[in-house]
């Protein structure tokens, strides 16, 4: 008797390990950054929060270093199911979803704290469900800093500076635009050919944060580099809103704190990195300069958001709520 209920146990147990197997779900993530970024180990930081707050229900294996495909690729594979889970900026999201486009309006956010202080609010939850309505639903929020001026000839202390120079931005208008009112000739391209085109001169200069500056390399091609300040754009943990809405509700809430576990770990590292990466360029010779007065550059920026409102007529309240929080 004992040998039979031994073994009808272990069967039973046997079948609902099979269950539970048959019922995991395997997740695959993808994500720009190389190992040791903030990023990065924010991302794996997430696989394992997921797996251990799912029970070992959900894992996700995550690639990193965009080996699964470029960035627009990857938001198009999550968009689509091809892969549940991505990390990546706003800024080419902005041209697939109106109102995630705000965030790359120039010098609408008056710093980093500020920018957390909207996503957290009615502006956050706007921008998401403009999101999901595309096909993605923002988990959490990253830091990506602040995005400044950077080139090989000379400080950028006034719009006057950037006059015929050749800048590359990234594929989006707000950020063309942005270029051509300062009198600047805006060169859209993929960021692995930036270094190359700084130091051929294809490009004069670019504009990114300061990890991509020292992680990169551009420093070494541009050495100067001008704190304007004038993009602040979020990075998210993105999941496929099919599979977001295919989770029990337990599971939505479980899925959603590691995601949000995971942006503390992220933003506490970017701090750091930040810091490193600033005094490591200095430290090799890069002359910084503060912008001691941004009203100029910001007065040029109202073409670009009259072109805005022309085409989004609808967001304009965003815009003005994102504007009015403390």
């Amino acid at each position: 008797m004992f040998n039979i209920l031994s073994k009808s146990l272990v069967g039973a147990v046997a079948v609902t390990v099979l269950g539970t197997a048959a019922f995991a779900q395997n997740w695959r993530g993808w994500n720009i950054h190389p190992e040791g970024y903030p990023n990065t180990v924010g991302m794996d930081a997430f696989a394992a929060a997921l797996e251990e707050k799912t029970g070992g229900e959900i894992s996700l294996q995550m690639f990193h270093g965009g080996t699964l495909g470029s960035q627009p690729d990857a938001v198009e594979q999550v968009r689509a199911g091809a892969l549940e889970i991505g990390n990546f900026n706003l800024g080419p999201i902005g041209p697939i979803v109106p109102a995630a486009n705000v965030v790359s309006l120039p010098f609408v956010f008056k710093d980093v704290s500020h920018m957390f202080r909207v996503l957290d609010g009615e502006g956050g939850a706007a921008i998401a469900a403009g999101m999901a309505e595309k096909g993605l639903v923002p988990l959490a929020w990253f830091d990506a800093g602040a995005r400044s001026f950077y080139n090989g000839d000379r400080p950028i202390n006034t719009p006057a500076d950037v006059v015929g120079m050749k800048v590359r931005v990234m594929n989006n208008d707000l950020f063309t635009g942005m270029i051509a009112e300062l009198g600047g000739n805006p060169s859209p391209m993929a960021f692995s050919e930036v270094y190359q085109a700084l130091k051929t001169g294809v490009v004069d200069g670019a504009e990114n944060n300061w990890p991509s500056y020292e992680s990169t390399g551009h420093f070494e091609v541009a050495g100067y580099y001008s704190l304007t300040q004038h993009l602040i754009i979020p990075e998210c943990i993105c999941i496929n809103a099919d599979t977001y809405a295919g989770l029990s509700d337990d599971m939505k809430v479980a899925v959603t704190e590691a995601a949000q576990e995971a942006a503390l770990v992220q933003r506490d590292l970017w701090n750091q990195r930040e810091a490193a990466s600033r005094k490591a360029v200095e430290a090799a010779g890069v002359v910084v300069n503060e912008v001691a007065d941004k009203a100029p550059f910001q007065a040029a920026m109202a073409p670009v958001y009259e072109a805005y409102f022309e085409s989004n007529p609808d967001l304009r309240s965003l815009v003005e709520l994102i504007q009015a929080t403390e």
